[in-house]
């Protein structure tokens, strides 16, 4: 019997808290962006999520049910009152979903915030949504904690892993080298001709990141800049289109 071929389309986005360039609050600008990358699965950072109804504070709940996604929400801190976080997006089932405290001293809270997705009965991905912190030795705890075996080795985690967010790493140095001896880095020089993701309009620096298993085969990755994109956060969307033969399995540390 022939192996099946699975294709994902897999995106990271900052959002903002859907505060554009213009200052403006508006979910919808940002569920348009998400409509343009298309994506199965998209991890979202800097995402206010409050049990209101109104999309300017349930910004997680009103993406996912404009866009016809299943939605997880991982709150990190309060921000003025309202849960404020990390959310994962999906056209598949999520079975289950976890966050991950990174937090350091007095710095502001930070987590990774997992979901594992199900493509089908037998097929599962772990999808690990990152905000790290703007200190460089804040990133370098934070890194050490995302390689240990209560996160990516962890003994319950059967199925590929991809950890992917806004790294807030832009000098290439010890976080980006740590993370790369454990999964594979998409490389965005051999992708695309603009390597810089931040800010969106006129980006200076490489701050959101791919990372995934070995199994997986990169076949496209993309920075989506379209003239809404440019406008809608201070990041822009970071797409990757994956391969996978059904049945791979993870590597053990």
């Amino acid at each position: 019997m022939s192996k099946i071929v699975l294709r994902l389309r897999i995106g990271t986005y900052n959002i903002h808290r859907c505060r554009g360039l213009d200052q403006r609050v508006l979910p919808a600008r940002i569920a348009r962006v998400l409509q343009e990358i298309d994506a199965d699965i998209v991890a979202l950072q800097e995402v206010v999520n409050a049990s209101e109804s109104s999309a300017r504070h349930g910004q997680a709940c009103y993406l996912a049910q404009t866009l016809g996604y299943e939605c997880r929400f991982g709150p990190t801190r309060q921000l003025r009152g309202r849960p404020y976080g990390n959310a994962v997006l999906s056209r598949f089932p999520i079975q289950l979903s976890q966050s991950y405290d990174l937090s350091c001293k007095t710095l502001e809270p930070r987590a990774c915030f997992r979901a594992d997705v199900a493509l089908g009965e037998r097929q599962r991905f772990h999808i690990f949504n990152v905000h790290l912190g703007t200190s460089h030795w804040e990133r370098q705890i934070q890194a050490r904690a995302l390689v240990s075996p209560q996160i990516l080795y962890s003994p319950e985690l059967t199925q590929p892993r991809i950890m992917l967010g806004d790294f807030n790493d832009w000098m290439q140095g010890p976080v980006s080298r740590l993370l790369a001896n454990h999964l594979v880095s998409a490389d965005l020089t051999a992708h695309l001709r603009r390597c810089r993701t931040y800010p969106g309009f006129l980006p200076l620096v490489h701050l959101d990141h791919i990372y995934f298993e070995s199994s997986l085969r990169l076949e496209c990755l993309k920075l989506h800049r379209s003239r809404t994109a440019l406008i809608a956060s201070d990041h822009l969307p970071l797409v990757a289109e994956f391969r996978l033969d059904d049945g791979s399995k993870v590597k053990t540390e």
